[in-house]
């Protein structure tokens, strides 16, 4: 199997398989995509996204967990403690072991749930600007 590149990757060599693959990328001022650290404890990671989320999407890479959704159309203030769960049966969750706060500047998980915070794991995550800014052309 050839290692992946700016511009290719190969997921297997099955011929009888189908694949559907969504590939993203940051765009400054608009979306940020990236890798944090889990610490397990209440005051957990900052993220620096360079903008005010409106949508993040987190997943641990290392466990089983489903993937996390929070946004600022249905909870607009801090503490945030709601997550949907897009691929589990789950209705919306609450919980106090998924807070985290939604910055202007990023997101803090203040939550110890394994999905989002697991000590040591690598936890990914997509995020998109509540207002993109980036090519702004005001006059």
């Amino acid at each position: 199997v050839a290692a992946p590149t700016s511009q290719t990757f190969v997921i297997g060599q099955s011929a009888n398989s189908d694949y559907v693959t969504y590939l993203w990328h940051s765009v400054e001022g608009y979306s940020k995509m990236g890798v944090y650290t889990g610490n397990g404890a209440q005051d957990g990671p900052f993220v620096y996204t360079g903008f005010r989320p409106a949508f993040i999407f987190i997943k641990n890479s290392d466990n089983g967990n489903s993937w996390c959704i929070s946004d600022t159309e249905r909870y607009k203030f801090n503490v945030v403690y709601n997550f949907l769960f897009p691929d589990s049966s789950m209705a919306e969750t609450a919980d106090d072991e998924y807070e985290h706060d939604i910055l202007s500047n990023g997101f803090k998980i203040r939550g110890t749930y394994n999905g989002i915070n697991k000590s040591g794991s690598k936890i990914i995550y997509m995020a998109f600007a509540e207002h993109p800014f980036k090519t702004s052309r005001a006059r």
